[in-house]
């Protein structure tokens, strides 16, 4: 017997192959990098290269080895900065890099950066380079949390690892003192660190940052759908990755998909940001309606035409910066 769901499904909207141009609405930087990300026939770029899957694990092995190589490549073309000194230490189960200003704003708070890449890839020295960097925009210490990936070491061992961290940071700052954030998967990680450390009845950071967050891993937002191949950054569904992050636990379950997450009016002030191209689009703004729903602080912030990530260096790029600086500065002067 047929139900309504069945119905719902027939009655999908069919939408006929097109074409997106770029738009004009965005800067000169930012079109040339969306006409960049597409080839000739239209097909974005980084569609040509399909994750493996979940079970094949020697795959994934070459897979990580040849993204982290491309990662190292980049980061080793970028500037050092000579404001920010950088050490390696080991918290708990954590690998973390150390990135601390030669002049602090301030010494008495900290901001922890968990890195993206699918919850496979982006640690080492891309992961030490994402610190540098938010320590330098914050000028204030961070912690980079090299947390530990599969296949080797499937959920939970990266949430274990920012648990790690997390708890030295409040017993060294405070929860008050701290701001805990990350792109993509890092925001992932940045919410069910929160959200378990709300379940254990530890004292919760002073705000979040979420950028383009991948908290839902069971990919059920409209988005998901409707910007398929129009994101020219990440055109296509992460499941394969997904799956392999999760080793079969449930992909709804809240540490896993944070999204699901139990949220309270006493939740940390959070920012979150996506764009209208951005796979991850309903992320963003469901958990928005979900903490505002119970009375938390949030706030959303949706760039126009702007895939996952962002377009790299684009004037947009740089506007997303100053928010995020402005709102962290803000949240630790309280």
């Amino acid at each position: 017997m047929r139900n309504w769901r069945d119905d719902l499904k027939l009655n999908a909207v069919s939408v006929d192959q097109r074409r997106v141009p770029v738009p004009n609405s965005i800067s000169r930087e930012a079109q040339q990098w969306l006409h960049n990300a597409v080839r000739n026939d239209g097909l974005p770029i980084n569609a040509l290269y399909p994750m493996p899957p979940a079970e094949d694990h020697e795959a994934w092995q070459k897979l990580k080895s040849a993204v982290d190589s491309t990662y190292a490549a980049t980061v080793s073309v970028l500037e050092s900065s000579r404001d920010v000194q950088l050490s390696r230490k080991r918290i708990g189960s954590a690998d973390v890099h150390f990135a601390k200003p030669i002049e602090l704003d301030r010494a008495d708070c900290v901001y922890i950066d968990l890195h993206g890449g699918a919850l496979v890839f982006g640690g080492g020295e891309a992961s030490r380079e994402g610190a540098r960097i938010a320590a330098s925009r914050f000028s204030i210490q961070c912690y980079g949390v090299d947390y530990r990936m599969p296949p080797e070491f499937p959920f939970p061992a990266a949430l274990d690892d920012c648990m790690c961290v997390y708890k030295h940071a409040v017993d060294t700052y405070g929860a008050e003192r701290i701001v805990i954030g990350g792109r993509s998967a890092g925001g992932n990680l940045a919410l069910a660190t929160v959200v378990r450390a709300q379940d254990e009845g530890l004292d919760l950071s002073r705000a979040v940052v979420l950028l383009s967050p991948e908290i839902d891993l069971t990919e059920s937002g409209d988005s998901f759908q409707t910007n398929k191949m129009i994101d020219v950054n990440l055109p296509t569904s992460l499941m394969p990755a997904n799956l392999l992050y999760a080793n079969g636990a449930d992909l709804a379950h809240p540490y896993i998909s944070p999204l699901f997450g139990r949220f309270t009016n006493e939740f940390p002030p959070t920012f979150i940001q996506s764009g209208t191209r951005d796979l991850l689009l309903s992320n963003a703004v469901r958990l928005h309606r979900a903490l505002r729903q119970v009375g938390a602080v949030a706030e959303l912030h949706v760039f126009e035409a702007m895939p996952h990530g962002g377009f790299g260096d684009a004037p947009k790029d740089e506007e997303l910066s100053r928010e995020v600086a402005r709102f962290v500065n803000a949240a630790l002067s309280q």
